[in-house]
């Protein structure tokens, strides 16, 4: 049986469902909270919502991520990322294009001449 928060999810992310729609459950969520169960719940249907990457067992404990809250002054993971690789971390980026009035990350990468952001998982 699906939940009201599956089908949520699953509408968002087939198109079923129109920004009305997303509005409406957003400001219901904000006006009214989530229990933890719902967040759990959420959280789990965010998850596997799409394609999920697997790391080599030998990255257990170096895979890391720093994801943008966005704004103009958002430098850090461009820099963030690299550091982290030189460290021995594993910082795979899931970043964004088009984002308003700042661009997103993969729109400052493109903006190096010669630099290829299409790659793949793998």
């Amino acid at each position: 049986m699906m939940t009201e928060i599956q089908v949520f999810v699953d509408g968002v992310v087939d198109g079923r469902l129109s920004d009305s729609d997303v509005e409406a459950w957003m400001r219901n969520v904000f006006e009214n909270g989530l229990s933890e169960s719902e967040t759990v719940e959420l959280t789990h249907a965010m998850l596997h919502s799409g394609t999920v990457l697997e790391w080599p067992e030998e990255w257990k404990h170096l895979v890391v991520d720093k994801h943008s809250t966005g704004g103009i002054g958002d430098k850090v993971s461009l820099i963030l990322a690299p550091a982290l690789a030189a460290c021995g971390l594993k910082c795979p980026m899931i970043a964004g294009r088009g984002l308003a009035h700042t661009g997103g990350t993969l729109d400052k990468l493109e903006s190096l001449q010669g630099y290829d952001v299409s790659v793949t998982p793998e």
